[in-house]
């Protein structure tokens, strides 16, 4: 076995792993070799789903001025006190104040202004009345300008007033590197003036499917051949978590061809490779690989799935993962997915995670950390989770109607009915 080892001056030479590797082992040394990626500014248009690559600090307060928080009548506090209902304080409406413009009255004793959501607080004024809670009893012209209000409830200062900075205080920081930018992110950004968003750049992950026996969607199929899943299925893992999928094709079984699909992955930042990393035969990509590159082929205690490739090619980044199609994408989500998230700055690598009560029971042989599809939804009891269909490898149906991996230890024979389990939600790590 070839020690998958990169010598960089002045860091040590990882030693050789042992032939079985726990998950947790396998993927501590796989994010060692990960960092975040340059530095790029991007349009806050194009920036859902990056990670920030720098704090960012209010140059403002939000909002820069008092403003009112309902329709009503800005009023001064201490004109309304005492009043009920059966006894309202009458005050005369002396201006209207309008979202988006300044309002140049100013109330005194016995006034008030009309004012509406968002219009800053006229001078004199402290509180905001809602209209629900008044009524324009005589004299009323053009928008209630010289009408008597009759205020049916004592108010308080600041009372549906937005005072500044009710937001964000200026000199604050409000967002922090390695967050994620949701839609909330953006609004904020916006909210202070920002247009672009400081980001690390999205990596660029390549997709190599090998075999003889696989064959694209739409092309041909000869007796013993199978459709080509593994390819589109990682294309859409690795969009969904941020990354660019750069296709590299199909790779048949031939020392020649192989060596020629590895060469165009030169300046990726991650190479996948799917299929020929087992013992068979005619898995003769580690073979290539070992002699292309500095790789290792593990064997994880992971089910479903066991052989792994990590190491490089010349600069690239590689990740070998099983041929069966669940395998590959269970160990995408444990392996490739978390790598790709580091490579964007993100800090938090874990999927989302929930007790559920199962329904039915699962066994587990072999002692390896079993992910097993199920359907997780929520009762007025919790979560509960049931198996999605049979558990092969290469049944990726079963996948289809999963939202979520079932994670059963290494040292857990069985989970039984009612069992209350650990399930990694797939749909919940969309942001």
């Amino acid at each position: 076995m070839i020690v998958a080892t990169r010598e960089v001056p002045g860091e040590t030479v990882s030693p050789t792993p042992p032939r079985m590797l726990s998950v947790d082992d396998a993927l501590q040394r796989i994010l060692d070799a990960f960092g975040p990626l340059p530095v790029e500014h991007r349009p806050l248009g194009e920036a859902l789903s990056y990670v920030l690559a720098a704090d960012v600090v209010a140059g403002s307060a939000v909002p820069a001025f008092p403003n009112s928080a309902m329709d009503g009548f800005a009023v001064r506090a201490a004109d309304t006190s005492g009043a009920t209902p059966g006894h309202p304080v009458p005050l005369r409406v002396i201006a209207e104040a309008a979202a988006g413009y300044p309002c140049a009255a100013t109330v005194r004793p016995g006034t008030a202004v009309r004012i509406m959501t968002g219009a800053p607080i006229p001078a004199g004024a402290d509180a905001v009345v809602r209209f629900e809670e008044t009524d324009e009893v005589f004299g009323t012209t053009r928008h209630g300008i010289g009408a008597v209000v009759a205020i049916h409830r004592a108010t308080s200062e600041g009372d549906n007033v937005r005072p500044v900075g009710e937001d964000v205080q200026a000199g604050a920081t409000v967002l922090h590197a390695g967050a994620r930018i949701r839609p909330a992110e953006i609004g904020v950004l916006a909210a202070l003036n920002c247009t672009q968003a400081p980001v690390h750049r999205r990596p660029r992950v390549g997709i190599l499917a090998t075999g003889d026996e696989i064959v694209d969607p739409g092309e041909p199929l000869a007796a013993g051949q199978i459709r080509n899943s593994n390819a589109p299925m990682l294309a859409a893992m690795v969009t969904r978590v941020g990354g660019e999928p750069v296709s590299l094709g199909i790779a048949r079984d031939c020392t020649g061809e192989l060596r020629h699909a590895l060469a165009k992955a030169a300046g990726l930042d991650l190479l996948l490779t799917t299929g020929g990393v087992s013992v068979g035969d005619y898995d003769l990509v580690k073979q290539v690989l070992q002699r292309e590159g500095q790789i290792d082929v593990w064997s994880v205690r992971i089910k479903p799935g066991k052989p792994l490739a990590f190491g490089w090619l010349d600069q690239t980044s590689l990740l070998g993962l099983p041929g069966n199609p669940v395998a590959a994408a269970v160990a995408f989500e444990q392996f490739a997915r978390p790598a790709i998230r580091t490579m964007l700055g993100d800090r938090n690598l874990s999927l989302p995670t929930v007790m559920a009560r199962l329904t039915g029971s699962v066994e587990n042989r072999g002692g390896r950390r079993h992910f097993v599809r199920v359907a997780v939804s929520s009762t007025p009891d919790g979560y509960e989770a049931r198996v999605a269909g049979c558990q092969g490898s290469g049944v990726l149906s079963t996948l289809a109607r999963a939202n979520g991996l079932l994670v059963i230890s290494e040292t857990t024979a069985a989970v039984n009915d009612g069992d209350l389990v650990p399930v990694q939600m797939l749909d919940w790590d969309l942001g």
